[in-house]
This record gives C-alpha cells, sequence and structure tokens, in this order.
C-alpha cells in the first residue's frame, strides 16, 4: 500500500524522483554563448580602433565610415552582453579557449590577436602613431582583415547557433561587413593602397 502511494505521488510529480525541467535558455557551452563572449571581445576591437582613427584623422569619408562601425559594432555588442545576462551566463569563461564553440583548438594569437583577424598589440600601437593618410591606409587594412575573421565567425553562429534572433544577427553582421569591406577596398584605393595580404 505504501509502495502504490509513493508511486502515485511520483507520477504527479510531487516526488523528488521528477526530473528537473530544462532550461529554455542556451548552456555556457552552446555555440549561442560562445559566439556572443567571442564576437562582443572581437567587437570591442573594432570600436578602439576607430576611435582611434578618428582622433588621428581629419578625412570625412574615414571618419564617418569609423563612426559607423564604432555605433553599430557598440550596439551589436550590448545586445550579445544583454543576452548573456538574460541567459544567466558569464560574459567571459576562462575554461573554454576562444572559439571552441565552432570546433576549433584556438590558442591566443602571439601579441595579443585573441582571434582570427584581430589587431596585435603592436598593430594598434602602431596606428595611435600614424596620423593623416597613413592612419587612414592602416586603419583601412587593419578593419579589413578584422571584419574578415569577423564574417567567419558569424557564418558559423548562423550554421550551429540556435537562437533565431543570434542567427539573424550574426546574418546581419554577414552581409553589411561584406558591403563594407568592398567599400574599404575602394578607399584604400583613392590612396594608392589594397588591403593586407592574408
Amino acid at each position: 500500500m505504501v509502495f502504490a502511494a509513493a508511486a502515485v505521488l511520483v507520477s504527479a510529480g510531487g516526488g523528488r524522483a521528477t526530473a528537473e525541467p530544462k532550461s529554455p535558455f542556451p548552456t555556457t557551452t552552446s555555440a549561442d554563448a560562445g559566439f556572443a563572449r567571442d564576437m562582443a571581445t572581437h567587437h570591442q576591437q573594432a570600436v578602439e580602433m576607430s576611435f582611434i582613427v578618428r582622433d588621428r584623422t581629419s578625412d570625412e569619408e574615414v571618419r564617418r565610415f569609423a563612426y559607423d562601425i564604432a555605433n553599430t559594432q557598440a550596439n551589436q555588442r550590448g545586445m550579445m552582453l544583454g543576452w548573456l545576462d538574460l541567459w544567466g551566463l558569464a560574459t567571459y569563461d576562462a575554461s573554454r579557449p576562444p572559439m571552441a564553440w565552432m570546433g576549433m583548438s584556438m590558442k591566443p594569437g602571439a601579441d595579443g590577436a585573441l582571434m582570427p583577424g584581430m589587431a596585435t598589440n603592436t598593430d594598434l600601437n602602431r596606428l595611435r602613431g600614424l596620423s593623416g593618410k597613413d592612419a587612414e591606409v592602416l586603419y583601412l587594412q587593419l578593419m579589413t582583415a578584422h571584419h574578415k575573421g569577423g564574417i567567419h565567425m558569424a557564418r558559423g553562429c548562423v550554421e550551429r547557433c540556435t537562437v533565431g534572433a543570434e542567427k539573424r544577427l550574426a546574418q546581419g553582421m554577414v552581409d553589411a561587413q561584406q558591403s563594407e569591406i568592398g567599400a574599404m577596398a575602394q578607399m584604400l584605393r583613392k590612396r594608392g593602397a589594397s588591403p593586407l595580404s592574408n
């Protein structure tokens, strides 16, 4: 009689044997969380480079372009950090290297380049030391490489992420940054320069 009562209690959800409900949010090891963390870091450097060049040139075309990148990527970064907060996840996971969510055994690059396309500390210091056309050219070269790395990551999210809004954001990044790479190629040609070789 006791066993029968216990069985009824468990089947009704009142016993301890009932499994915890599955969280509707991504886990800390998911592609969704990995992309949000890594792209937030990637975007932060793009914002930093854009502010550097804004102060190193008076060319309105480059200043306007840099402002657009800084504004767009700062807003997107805020969205991704907001999602991590909503999901109850840390914005940084020291136990997982960058790009692990893409199945890449990525080790931080030399001189501070954490992920594909990111500038090194030496690159950033060099940009800070230039002005005028020289600063414009280096910025456009570094940002072109940065966008190529960002597109690679965003495509990874389109393929692997499960949150619809995040997948749409990632596809928007691919489309916008491909267009911006074309615009930067034109600006470099106007200045007698070309993108850095891979």
